[in-house]
């Protein structure tokens, strides 16, 4: 296996351009950038389920919402520490995920949405209900990881966890499993009547995504001071989905460039709130329109365009 490949050059290229950038851009800007990793992050989990696997939760973002919730309970109610309350939120988000994977992931399609956002909103309506315990809509405060609100060290934590979490389902889905996954995707029938295990594998698709969203959810509880059901709003999932939708669904790039470009965006376009939603859905009917494979099939087309271009008319001959 080739390891310095141009795209692997490119990613290194990023990864140093990503690590020297809050020393050129304003703190305001180091933020924006912090929340864009955690949505690459649920993205590319979320990614790695419906994309990859073929499963269209709309629970997702729910676990990220467990994991922060359980992160600060621990820590506000029973004094945990950070090395404590962090693991504990993923496991019971891994925990969570692995009991309704058993009891949902047989059924596909719609039903499975229908499931999953049935648990999602009765997750949410607890955490709204229970003030006592939870705050109820006004939220709870959460203790910050490193002690302060200023955003540079919260960059680099999330920039650590974006890579963590992208190189991992590139490991998952360059392995069998990911081979197996695929063909769940493809053809499960097939699949089946080859051996492999569908339901198995769908809830191991299941149990990594939502744990993946379970730590982003924890650490960016921690990075916020402030966590409240709004992180289980419905808009949350669907801006999950938009994200993966316009960067490219079944690929790796897909989720980050989809995640930190429509962030960036609606950043930029903040002044213009009340038109900023019919943008962003005119960008997302545009693109579906006309490049069902977002950004990255944009990509791809320019770069067969440019190579074409280069190779001038006497190559565009072919033998028989």
């Amino acid at each position: 296996m080739k390891i310095f490949t141009l795209k692997n050059i490119g990613m290194l290229v990023l990864l140093i351009v990503a690590v020297f950038l809050p020393f050129v851009i304003s703190d305001y800007w180091c933020y924006v950038l912090t929340v864009a990793f955690f949505y690459t992050i649920m993205a590319a989990s979320w990614n790695l389920l419906g994309g990859y696997t073929g499963q269209f939760s709309l629970g997702h973002h729910t676990f990220a919402m467990i994991g922060a919730y359980t992160s600060t309970l621990l820590m506000s109610k029973a004094g945990a520490p950070f090395w404590v309350s962090i693991p504990a939120g993923i496991l019971l988000t891994i925990f969570i995920s692995c009991a309704l994977g058993i009891l949902c992931l047989r059924v596909h399609g719609i039903y499975l949405a229908l499931i999953t956002w049935a648990f999602a909103e009765v997750v949410r309506n607890y955490f709204r209900l229970h003030y006592a315990f939870t705050g109820g809509d006004r939220g709870i405060d959460s203790p910050l990881i490193f002690g302060t609100m200023k955003p540079t060290p919260y960059y680099y934590l999330f920039l650590g966890i974006t890579v963590f979490a992208i190189v991992l389902i590139a490991i998952i889905m360059r392995s069998r499993i990911g081979y197996y996954l695929r063909s769940i995707r493809d053809d499960s029938i097939a699949a089946r009547s080859m051996g492999v295990d569908i339901v198995r594998y769908k809830i191991f698709a299941f149990i990594a995504a939502s744990g993946i969203a379970g730590m982003a959810g924890a650490f960016y509880g921690h990075s916020i001071g402030l966590i409240s059901p709004v992180m289980g709003d419905f808009n949350e999932m669907a801006m999950i989905i938009i994200f993966v939708v316009i960067g490219g669904m079944r690929t790796q790039a897909g989720p980050v460039v989809g995640a930190i470009s429509v962030r960036y965006t609606m950043e930029i376009l903040r002044e213009y709130y009340e038109i900023r939603i019919v943008i962003l859905t005119a960008i997302v009917i545009l693109i579906m329109r006309f490049f069902n494979g977002g950004l990255m099939e944009l990509f791809r087309r320019v770069k067969k365009w440019i190579r074409r271009d280069g190779e001038g008319p006497a190559s565009a001959y072919q033998e028989p």
